[in-house]
């Protein structure tokens, strides 16, 4: 087993937590501007199968989203789902004007036995920071990749960070098998891939591999390699993909991805619920760097998931949460919705990280003391520097090694022991860690 794989290990094994979010096409984020929703007449959200987040990841062009609006179509067709076409997942006119996918698209869709809300994530190595957020709202995930091309360095940084952030289960989509007549070369993706997933601390022997063309499927066209390998693509994440177990006894906390304001009703915040539950009508604390330092002390009026009207938000939920009396200017991602007096924030943390090697996406030579990078903790996105807990100017940390620092935050963050954080630079994650102790 490889360094990264020991040292990933490791760290699965601790509490999970959301890393970062992106300002993404949010399926809460124009909910409560609703006419109809605002009159109170939403559709209600059942909870009537269990929930689980997923997502595609993987290189550009290997078909991330085709596969998604597939995976929508197939299911539609079954009342499981509303078919989100091509252009839809893919918004922005940027995207579609360049081809790729930019931020995350959060979608909708169930089986028989499961709810999903499906994250199709960016493959494009200049938004690789955006895909760092839609991984780490991963229950699993689908790994893209082209029969004609194998694997590639967005697939491989994907994974990486895809089990830098908690994820534990992977399917493989092996996309576009009807432009490779070889079967040979199909058996040579599926060994490569294999290889791949043991190398990041994947059971690589026995994740299910799907072969199909998402295209096929979305067509309509050779349901043989269509909608026939949906539905098995459906089964494998049914069965390999467990059932996460939520924290519901903890306090309530969200971490916000984005704030906006609708007129006549107030600020809405969205995210992911990381733990605990949430009614309507309970008071609730903004926590992070506020103007004063101290919490915004507020309360929930309306809550609302996928489009629908919601009496509590729970963990593992993607909400909005409207608030009373606070002013959208005043709150910024990466700030906390959290029960009272239950978390608090700091810039100054005591830390163990990994420091990847050049092998392993990070850095070619080590640093020393006063290493300034970025930090990503939750949704936060913060100027970073590094030290040793002893003060010693003179040491280096080399790739490959586990090392204790004390991390420093340009703003304060919601941050608690056993908090995850990744440690980007250039473009690239360079270390991964835990937060071990809070500094007062």
């Amino acid at each position: 087993m490889s360094s990264i794989s020991r040292s990933l290990n490791l760290l699965a094994r601790t509490s999970r937590s959301s890393l970062l979010r992106p300002t993404a096409v949010n399926p809460v984020h124009h909910v409560f501007s609703n006419k109809v929703a605002a009159r109170g007449l939403a559709t209600a959200f059942e909870r009537n199968k269990p929930h689980v987040n997923i997502g595609t990841i993987g290189h550009v062009d290997h078909g991330k989203t085709t596969l998604t609006a597939a995976i929508t179509k197939h299911q539609a067709s079954k009342g499981l789902a509303n078919f989100l076409e091509y252009a839809a997942i893919d918004k922005a006119p940027e995207e579609r004007k360049r081809g790729i996918t930019i931020s995350t698209a959060h979608i909708e869709f169930a089986t028989e036995d499961r709810h999903y809300a499906h994250v199709d994530c960016p493959g494009h190595a200049d938004y690789i920071k955006n895909m760092i957020t839609g991984a780490a709202n991963m229950d699993g995930a689908i790994v893209v990749v082209a029969a004609s091309d194998g694997q590639m360095p967005q697939t491989r940084e994907h994974l990486l960070l895809a089990r830098q952030v908690g994820v534990q289960k992977i399917v493989v989509f092996v996309n576009k098998v009807d432009a490779v007549e070889d079967p040979e070369m199909l058996e040579l993706v599926e060994l490569e891939m294999r290889e791949l997933l043991s190398t990041y601390g994947f059971e690589g022997e026995e994740t299910p591999i799907i072969f199909g063309s998402a295209l096929c499927a979305l067509e309509n066209r050779r349901p043989d390699i269509g909608t026939e390998q949906i539905d098995k693509l459906m089964k494998a994440v049914d069965t390999w993909i467990p059932t996460p177990e939520r924290d519901m006894d903890k306090p309530f906390l969200m971490s916000i991805e984005e704030v906006f304001s609708i007129p006549g009703r107030g600020t809405v915040v969205s995210g992911r619920v990381e733990r605990g539950l949430l009614k309507k009508d309970t008071e609730v604390e903004i926590v992070g760097a506020t103007n004063d330092g101290n919490p915004i002390k507020t309360k929930v009026t309306d809550i609302e998931t996928f489009k629908k009207s919601c009496d509590e938000s729970r963990a593992g939920d993607n909400s909005g949460l409207l608030l009373r009396g606070v002013r959208r200017e005043d709150l910024r991602r990466g700030m906390v919705v959290a029960a009272p007096q239950s978390t608090k924030a700091s810039n100054k943390f005591l830390v163990s990280m990994y420091v990847l090697t050049e092998a392993e996406g990070g850095r070619r030579t080590g640093f020393g003391a006063n290493y300034r990078p970025q930090v990503y903790i939750r949704t936060a996105d913060e100027a970073g520097d590094l030290s040793f807990p002893d003060g010693d100017l003179s040491r280096r940390v080399m790739p490959g090694d586990n090392v204790e620092m004390i991390l420093k935050t340009h703003h304060p963050v919601a941050a608690e022991s056993g908090q995850r954080f990744n440690i980007r630079e250039g473009g690239r994650t360079v270390a991964t860690g835990l937060i071990t102790r809070v500094v007062e």
